[in-house]
């Protein structure tokens, strides 16, 4: 659709203007380009869950804790609850559609007072792991899986971690390229990702099930239970095994909140922000079945797998159905797809940051909250993102355990949490709240409450020690990140931010009093005089 077209339908344009109305009342100016539909929002987040990175990247996980019987029915159990999780989020959504998602919410679910603090920690905790589990975890995965895929190709070629935190580094400007260019660019690509997804995804299961020269068993993929942990299934019991085996799913079932981060760039975004969420996960969820009952009957000899000189089992079992020649070509499906997944983390990551810096919270935000004039997107908190992706891999240069934290990170320390804090402030102030068009009606606590008793359970179990016996090699970092995190936020909180940060900053209305709403100082100042 060309601009004059979009510009020049009527339709558009009273949907343009009531979500520019809504983001008045919210007390934000129209800054952000917004040209994206239902189907395109719900892409980003389709692309960002992206079940073919998020699985390949974990399967030899899953196949170590607990193994296919976990694999299978867990996922079942985490797409569950998850759509619990996403409706709860997708209700909030439609009352506060905008860029900051849940620490705007935080924010808006509290009382006055309590407010700043809410949206601070919501806030930290989203960034962070969005940083250390999405960005990182999926560009590093997706820079692992090139190597891998050169090493079927090139029987000599051997990766070092020099060699993969370069392809990693070329990935990220790679990505940081293309976010650069604006959503007019993006959301076409955002359409091939979706088909991408579905159809690499539907064509790779097919491919590996038609030319696998045996097939496991139903009995062996719905029933084998696998404990390769080092031997908690003794000590703790299997149960242990299979709680801590979930987070295969979880981690893939995570990053839907990117459809709230782009509602400020969605049309008709009060509903097409909320079926965004639940539409990604949903699909997600059959999608991903799918491909893990296709690997799964696909094993030819599960320790060989488990122990793939190519380091990834899946890989392996691409190799063992097709050979090594048609396996370059399906692993160039897994491949493109983790470039995708990890291209619209960033650009959900940036408005986010965007949206944090537009209020004052992010260090430097007169600068980072800049949209570009020709293009209008966040360049700055692009390349931040990037650059901040790039620095925090750096452990894995000389550590794998630090860098094997951020799937648990992800999942805990960042996402999971801060999409916990506005759903328990949501139950809490039920009273106060104001729904929007899309909303649950009757359902609206009993899911709500239900979701945050998931949340809160996965934050348990994925604290949990992993591997036994438990040493500095296979210690389970996530606590000790989950700490630096809430340290960092309340320190900083105590020590500067309380003073001057104020949660979400009507933007509008402070600038028509003249006040420079990205200075601190200037804010500060306001509130001393009685113009705040």
């Amino acid at each position: 659709m060309s601009t004059k077209k979009h510009d020049s339908d009527p339709e558009v344009q009273i949907k343009e203007t009531s979500d520019e109305a809504l983001m008045a009342k919210m007390g934000y100016k129209q800054e952000l380009k917004r040209d994206l539909t239902l189907l395109q929002n719900f892409g980003v987040s389709f692309s960002i869950i992206s079940i073919i990175t998020g699985i390949p990247s974990l399967f030899l996980f899953g196949l170590n804790t607990g193994g296919p019987a976990v694999m299978v029915w867990g996922w079942i159990v985490v797409s569950a609850f998850t759509l619990c999780v996403g409706a709860a989020m997708a209700e909030v959504c439609s009352s506060h559609p905008t860029s900051g998602g849940p620490y705007f919410w935080s924010a808006k679910l509290s009382t006055p007072s309590q407010a700043p603090l809410a949206s601070w920690i919501t806030g930290w905790f989203n960034l962070i792991g969005t940083y250390i589990g999405l960005i990182i975890g999926i560009s590093y995965a997706c820079a692992t899986f090139i190597s891998t895929t050169v090493a079927i190709g090139t029987p000599s070629y051997t990766a070092s971690p020099n060699t993969i935190i370069g392809i990693y580094a070329a990935v990220l400007v790679a990505q940081g390229l293309i976010n650069t260019f604006g959503v007019h660019i993006l959301k076409y690509l955002n359409n091939i990702s979706i088909w991408w997804h579905a159809v690499g995804t539907t064509s790779l299961v097919i491919a590996v099930l038609a030319k696998a020269k045996t097939h496991q068993p139903a009995s062996f993929v719905f029933t084998e239970f696998y404990d390769g942990t080092g031997g908690w299934g003794d000590i703790a019991g299997h149960g242990y095994v299979i709680c801590i085996g979930i987070l295969l799913a979880q981690y893939t079932l995570t990053g839907f909140d990117a459809s709230a981060h782009m509602t400020e760039e969605t049309n008709n975004a009060a509903t097409a922000g909320s079926w965004g969420i639940l539409m990604s996960i949903g699909v997600s969820a059959v999608l991903g079945w799918f491909l893990l009952l296709g690997l799964l009957f696909s094993i030819q000899d599960y320790s060989a797998t488990l122990a793939s000189s190519t380091g990834q089992p899946v890989a392996q079992i691409i190799i063992d159905a097709v050979g090594d020649r048609a396996a370059i070509a399906l692993m160039m499906i897994i491949v493109v797809a983790m470039f995708f997944c990890g291209t619209f983390s960033i650009t959900s990551n940036s408005r986010m940051m965007y949206a944090f810096s537009r209020d004052g919270a992010l260090p430097g935000s007169k600068f980072f909250h800049k949209v570009d004039v020709k293009r209008k997107s966040p360049i700055r908190t692009v390349w931040l993102a990037c650059f901040l992706s790039f620095i925090l891999a750096l452990p894995s240069l000389g550590s794998t355990v630090a860098f094997a934290a951020a799937t648990s990170i992800a999942t805990i320390a960042g996402l999971y949490i801060s999409y916990g804090i506005p759903i328990l402030l949501r139950i809490i102030g039920h009273s106060r709240f104001e729904k929007g068009p899309w909303h649950l009606g009757k359902f609206s606590i009993p899911i709500a409450v239900i979701a945050c008793l998931w949340i809160a359970t996965i934050a348990i179990l994925f604290i949990l020690p992993q591997a036994y016996p438990v040493t500095a090699q296979t210690l389970n970092y996530s606590i000790v990140a989950v700490g630096i995190v809430m340290t960092y936020a309340m320190g900083f909180w105590l020590i500067s931010a309380r003073k001057w940060f104020e949660g979400p900053r009507r933007q509008i209305e402070l600038s028509e009093r003249g006040i420079d709403v990205m200075d601190p100082v200037a804010v500060a100042q306001a509130e001393k005089e009685g113009k705040i």
